[in-house]
């Protein structure tokens, strides 16, 4: 039986409310306190739901909104920089498509979902210092208001500021060498194929891009970049002038040319430095853990980082529902969760060294790709093990 009866969540992106969903499910309490004075709809670009973050949502029983808003990928094909086709993965069978998701839209699912559960969700809260005592945790925040609580549950991001609370030697996010842009071109300018993502290894940068019935083409690529920029510094240099960078990046691509020639300035996307997290050393204290991308934030090329998230968020509520002591409960968290986090985020930063390398090694990439496609790359021996992983809720997490 569960001894934790209010959790304090900070941060109210993906992590928080799937946190707060899953406590409410495992009987616990919860608030969320959100550093932002309004909510975020409308922002953000789109991200890929696979499999395994499918099955997550089921649990906390928001699926069927989900569908609602997002579209299936039941195919992902890879491609070289004349747009041949150097191999396919289809799925695997018994396993549903992954989706794709405006991150706007699946915020609304779970705000929504944590309204109609009856968590509040507190707004303009910038957490600025905890304490931990023998049976509970005492929050501070930047206006001068205070809240306590059973446990405290970091879920503010990439930037965590209960990441430095827990440890103050924690290591900072790393820039991966790129900006991630998007964008989309008109239905018909390119054949792209029904519910398919396609990724593509150009000569000199990679791209990605599927169609939606409602937008079109949406595509979104990397741009190597010396040095990390802010989103405050990308929108300091208009959206003409990305664009023009782009098409010269992309000069030798297809169909990559023929979506920016195509593109709007005015919807040009821009996720900013990709970053990752490094292997973090402490997940959590007595009563006090970290959860998402304030604890294992692999890069974008992942294609994993919320299902990651969500997965995470499920096993931290199965622990403290099933485990009385909130550090060991946290202590099994992390046994379930860091040995695969680290492994999807090790192999996302194999892929980003390729996107950020030098022409040489770009070169020698785009030779020996189609090669390893007909050999030994298997895209479902690479896919099945983050796809078929489901939770086992009913459990003890014991």
């Amino acid at each position: 039986m569960a001894t934790v009866k209010h959790a304090l969540i900070i941060g109210g992106g993906i992590a928080g409310p799937v946190t707060a969903l899953a406590l409410n499910k495992a009987g616990i309490r919860s608030t969320i306190y959100e550093s932002y004075p309004t909510t975020a709809e409308g922002q953000g670009a789109g991200m890929m739901l696979a499999p395994n973050g499918l099955n997550a949502l089921k649990i906390i029983g928001v699926d069927a909104e989900l569908q609602a808003v997002s579209r299936p990928i039941s195919r992902m094909t890879f491609a070289n920089s004349r747009g041949k086709t150097l191999g396919a993965f289809n799925g695997l069978e018994g396993m549903q498509a992954s989706r794709v998701v405006w991150r706007s839209d699946l915020y609304k699912v779970l705000r929504e979902a944590t309204e109609k559960a009856g968590i509040p969700i507190v707004h303009g809260k910038q957490l600025v210092a905890a304490s931990e005592t023998s049976d509970g945790v005492h929050a501070q925040f930047a206006d001068g208001s205070t809240a306590s609580g059973d446990v405290l549950v970091g879920a503010d991001g990439i930037r965590s500021t209960v990441r430095e609370l827990i440890d103050p030697n924690a290591p900072s996010p790393q820039y991966q060498g790129f900006l991630g842009f998007g964008g989309g071109a008109p239905r018909g300018v390119a054949n792209v194929a029904e519910d398919t993502m396609t990724f593509v290894f150009g000569k000199h940068a990679f791209l990605g891009y599927w169609e939606d019935p409602a937008l079109g083409i949406c595509w979104f690529g990397s741009l190597p970049h010396a040095t990390p920029l802010s989103m405050a510094q990308v929108r300091q240099v208009s959206a003409i002038q990305w664009l023009d960078r782009l098409r010269d990046l992309y000069q030798d691509d297809q169909p990559a040319q023929t979506f920016l020639r195509h593109a709007d300035p005015n919807q040009l996307l821009s996720t900013g430095g990709s970053e990752m997290m490094p292997p973090v050393p402490h997940w959590h204290s007595q009563r006090m853990v970290l959860v998402g991308d304030a604890a294992h934030a692999p890069s974008s090329s992942s294609g994993q980082g919320a299902s990651l998230a969500i997965e995470s968020a499920i096993q931290l509520a199965r622990c403290l529902r099933d485990i009385p002591q909130p550090h060991d409960a946290f202590v099994r968290y992390e046994q379930l969760r860091r040995a695969r986090v680290e492994k999807v985020a090790a192999n996302a930063a194999k892929t980003n060294s390729q996107k950020a390398s030098g022409p040489l090694a770009k070169a020698l990439m785009h030779v020996l790709m189609p090669i390893a496609m007909k050999t030994f790359f298997n895209p479902r021996k690479m896919f099945e093990s983050l796809h078929t992983y489901q939770i086992d809720w009913a459990a003890p997490a014991l």
